[in-house]
């Protein structure tokens, strides 16, 4: 489809799409390896069209992080819990190119590696605070919270790199890998 076959769609709903697209393109190439005419093209939209809703390339790639991460808080909730792995791992599944780019991707760009050091830190003191009532040291509630998201952070990413298989015995799978490190907190 050319620039000019692209349907009209309403201003928010050309957001979308171009923020559809462009996810699973950073999260591949990364900001560097990726310009605005791949994305305009794979959107099928021109350059133009592209400045029209966002001012920069920086400024789309912080856009896809806060969609990406919008789309995990209602994956997961707003709380943290036991069936939270299984709901990262669902989401992981459905939208691969955000969960790269989240927890891969970003945090190899130096411009925005606060960010999502930002939204692992938010992630891992939710799980602390949840273990405080499990796990009588702070110190050892903190060292299992940081390491059930790694291990589940890691776990999921090379689930995907492998091609996804069995969602749902993956998912059981991952879910017992983190409670093996909150056990190991426990004990």
């Amino acid at each position: 489809m050319s620039t000019s076959d692209s349907p009209r769609l309403a201003r928010a709903e050309r957001r979308e799409q171009i923020l559809a697209t462009a996810t699973p393109i950073f999260a591949r190439a990364g900001l560097a390896g990726t310009s605005l005419d791949d994305i305009a093209a794979a959107a099928g939209v021109s350059r133009m069209i592209l400045y029209r809703h966002f001012e920069s390339k920086d400024d789309l790639y912080r856009a896809a992080l806060q969609r990406a991460a919008a789309h995990l808080a209602e994956a997961v909730g707003d709380e943290l819990t036991e069936g939270s792995v299984q709901e990262m791992a669902r989401w992981a599944a459905a939208d691969p190119g955000a969960f790269r780019l989240l927890f891969h991707q970003a945090a190899r760009e130096p411009r925005f590696r606060s960010e999502i050091d930002e939204l692992r830190a938010g992630m891992a003191e939710e799980v602390r605070r949840n273990l405080a009532e499990v796990v009588n040291d702070p110190l050892w509630a903190t060292w299992a919270a940081q390491l059930c998201l790694t291990v589940t952070v890691e776990a999921i990413m090379t689930w995907l790199d492998l091609g996804a298989p069995d969602p749902v015995g993956a998912a059981a799978r991952i879910d017992r890998a983190a409670k093996a490190v909150l056990s190991s907190a426990t004990e």
